[in-house]
Order: C-alpha cells, then structure tokens, then sequence
C-alpha cells in the first residue's frame, strides 16, 4: 500500500532487492504459499517498474541506501516533512530551493571558469613567447653577470610547475630558477658554476605574469610553520596546461 501511494503520488522510490532471495532463513521471510506468491508477485512488479538495488549482506544494503539516497537527495531535492510548529511558508520554501539551484549553477560556472585561462590573459606574453633572465653566477672564485637568458613561459611554467603543485616559498621559486640557469650554463659551455641567483626584480616579472595568465595563486591557507612567507600554488587552470606542457608524450602511433 505505501508502494502504491508514493507511485500514484508521484514521490521518488527507491529499491533494495536481496539478490538471492532463496537463502534467507525460512523464519525471515514468508511462511504461507499465499505469502510467498504475493511477495513474488511484489518482487516482479518493482524490477520491472524501478531500477532496484541488489545486495547479499547487510553491509551490502546500508552501502546501497546510503549511495542512493545522497544521489537522490542531490538530483532531486525536496522540502520533506516537518512539525506544524517549525514549518516555513510555502514562498520561503521555494526561495531556498532557488538559492540552493543557484550554488549549484555557480558551482558548476566556477569549475568551468578554474579549468580556462582568465579573461584578457591572450594580451599578455604566454606558451612559447620568452623573457630575457639576468643571474649573477660564481665562478674561478668571483661573481659575474651573466648575458641575459631567454626562457620560454611554457618552459618555465614546466621548470617550476612541479614544485607548485602543492605549494612552494618565494625562495624556493627562486632557487629553482637559478638551477635551471646553472644547468643550461653547463651545457652550453662545460663548466660548472656555483652560487647562481637571480635579482628579485627579475622573479617579480616572471610572477606577475604567471598570475596575469591564470596559472598560479597565493595561497591563503598556509601550512604550520610558514610563518609570513608567501606561498604559492598553481591553479587548476595552471595543473592542466603544466600537465599539457611538461609530461611526456607517447611515441606510439595511432
């Protein structure tokens, strides 16, 4: 009978089956030939009206409940009962329900807007356009310029992406930057140089622009012991075309 009302009432179902009903106890479940034709009967009608949940153990079944009733409760909300004493007003019902499909909407607008460079962000130098990086380098026991050197964005953002992908210090950014300096300087000339840095001035450009496009953000939330210093981190948007630049390719052929 509350099968058929909440049908005809049009209210959502839901159904858990046991899938082998035959080994359930005989002192559970029906005793009488009438009983177990009705129950059949039942059993038939809700497989072929309703999507239902099979289960074996109880653990099977109270997965299964909580499954479907937090998908439920999510694609289609309702007002449910409450007592007469506490009852909204039916406008102040709808009102919430609006708000609630609103966040959802915005929700659904954040992550789409999280997985796309920012608006504007086609202005500014990006992917394999590059910046001239001045470091000052030790070297036979004395410190030198060294001629301004070109990185690529994408090169850069594939440089300090990793270390970004939890969080890293102003510092850290820095220091690798330098060694991705020190690296390239071996391979050009055989040497190998210590102390390499890179003025702060620099590191300010290239910030500024990596928060111009998109890719990384300061993060608010910071870990025990940071203190003041400025952590950073990247940004979906910047997760997913870091992924895009510095993994490695397959070699394989369609």
């Amino acid at each position: 009978m509350e099968y058929e009302y909440a049908a005809e009432a049009g209210l959502p179902v839901l159904a858990f089956l046991h899938k082998d009903p035959g080994v359930i106890a005989t002192n559970k479940t029906e005793s009488t030939d009438e009983g177990k034709a009705a129950l059949k009967a039942f059993r038939e009608k809700i497989e072929a009206a309703r999507h239902a949940k099979f289960w074996v153990s109880p653990k099977d079944l109270a997965l299964a409940v909580f499954q479907s009733m937090s998908s439920l409760m999510r694609t289609k909300p309702r007002i449910g009962w409450v007592r007469s004493d506490q009852a909204r007003d039916e406008g102040a019902a709808q009102k919430i329900l609006g708000l609630l499909k609103k966040i959802d909407e915005l929700n659904a607008h954040l992550a789409e807007t999280e997985q796309t460079a920012p608006p504007g962000a086609e202005e500014f130098a990006r992917g394999e356009e590059t910046i001239s990086l001045n470091f000052r380098y030790k070297l036979d026991g004395r410190y030198d310029d060294s001629p301004a050197e070109s990185f690529s964005w994408n090169s850069i953002l594939s440089t300090l992406g990793p270390i970004l992908i939890v969080h890293a210090s102003e510092h850290d950014l820095k220091k690798k930057l330098s060694e991705a300096f020190r690296n390239r300087f071996k391979d050009k000339f055989g040497t190998q140089i210590f102390d390499a840095y890179m003025r702060d001035e620099e590191f300010q450009k290239v910030k500024v622009q990596l928060r111009a496009l998109g890719l990384i953000r300061e993060l608010k939330d910071k870990s025990p012991g940071s203190g003041d210093a400025a952590l950073w981190t990247l940004t979906p948007y910047g997760d997913h075309l870091m992924t895009q630049v510095a993994a490695i390719r397959s070699s394989a052929k369609a």
